[in-house]
């Protein structure tokens, strides 16, 4: 563990996971579950990987209220004064500079990681040492920067980070430009080029660095924000933030910040990683049958199928004989049986059942 004590960090857990439905709730998200498992939440994985860099005492949680309860069910080490709790969902920019308020004025030192809370990083001592170097940067220079992650194919999921360097460099690289997720040509051009990353969703920075760039280019979540100042980490904080932060834009970092400032940084990282955005995205991580199976929490009997992602609890048997291709989910009150290539109608289905069945 680091013994620099500036350094914190806040995982980003209040999402709802809706690709991953029907296991992810509005009331039981997916960073909440046991996706992998491992008889681990993604938010316990998560909060235990930094251990490794800081204390519990310095890993704060950005999350809905509705979760505050939850959080410190899986995360008991911590205090509820760790749970950053935003009364409204508005995106990842205004959460972030709630965070960079109140952790600067527990120190205007401070060092701040942002983590998504439902990631997986498989070559965890790498991460760490990725990390120290960000950090390092950070601390000796006015930068933003972010991991990006190596891409190992052309996927059509992710946004992209266009950066200056040399891939087989590990070490700080100037971004060029973020990309919004391409389509396939352009997905496999990039890996053609070398100089893409995959955006991971994990940065770091001093709060004083990514205030100042709320300030500059995104000054109406500031001034909402800062006029909290003298009331973060007080009495009075909560009722300032139930008052003042539903009045900020919704938006996420990337179009509020990074995609404007030219103090843009980031490192190729090499680090096994996934964001588990989709069922598809959890069958090609985990390991798979003979047959390219993934068969999670069951007893099964599976003939003549192939390339599926089946999925129950442990006390059913599950019993399949020509399926191939497909996605099935079976929960308490929902079975979910749906085609691989068609997983990106999954959101719009789910939004289809909370209307016709309340679910």
């Amino acid at each position: 563990m680091t013994q620099n004590g500036h350094i914190y960090v806040a995982i980003m857990a209040g999402g709802i996971g809706s690709r991953f439905w029907p296991s992810s709730t509005a009331e039981n998200p997916k960073q909440f579950l046991d996706i992998l498992g491992t008889g681990k939440s993604l938010l316990r994985i998560t909060f235990e990987r930094y251990l490794k860099l800081v204390p519990p005492e310095k890993i704060f949680f950005v999350t809905h209220v509705n979760y505050q309860k939850k959080i410190l069910e899986l995360i008991p080490e911590i205090k509820e004064s760790q749970i950053i709790c935003e009364p409204s969902r508005n995106n990842t920019a205004p959460g972030i500079a709630y965070v960079a308020f109140k952790i600067n004025e527990l120190d205007p030192n401070a060092e701040l990681i942002i983590a998504p809370s439902d990631h997986v990083i498989l070559k965890e001592d790498e991460f760490i040492k990725l990390s120290k170097m960000a950090l390092e940067y950070c601390r000796e220079n006015d930068a933003l920067l972010t991991l990006g992650i190596l891409p190992t194919r052309p996927d059509t999921g992710y946004g992209y980070i266009k950066f200056e360097g040399d891939k087989n460099y590990i070490s700080v690289q100037k971004v060029l430009e973020f990309k919004e997720k391409p389509d396939l040509q352009t997905a496999l051009n990039y890996l053609d080029k070398g100089n893409y990353l995959w955006n991971s969703g994990m940065f770091i920075w001093r709060t004083k660095v990514i205030l100042n760039a709320f300030k500059e280019f995104a000054p109406e979540i500031y001034q909402i924000l800062e006029k909290g100042k003298g009331l973060y980490n007080t009495e009075r904080e909560n009722e300032f933030i139930l008052e003042n932060f539903p009045k900020t834009p919704s938006i996420s970092v990337d179009y509020a910040i990074m995609e404007h400032a030219q103090n843009i940084f980031t490192i190729p990282a090499d680090i096994s990683w996934s964001d588990l955005g989709t069922w598809n995205a959890l069958h090609a991580f985990l390991p798979k049958d003979k047959n390219e199976n993934v068969l999670l929490n069951s007893g099964f009997l599976i003939e003549e199928s192939s390339n599926n992602l089946i999925k129950s609890n442990k006390e059913k048997i599950i019993i399949a004989k020509g399926l191939n291709d497909f996605i099935v989910i079976d929960e308490d009150d929902i079975l979910l049986i749906y085609p691989k290539n068609k997983e990106q109608e999954v959101k719009a289905i789910r939004e289809r059942v909370l209307k016709q069945f309340n679910k």
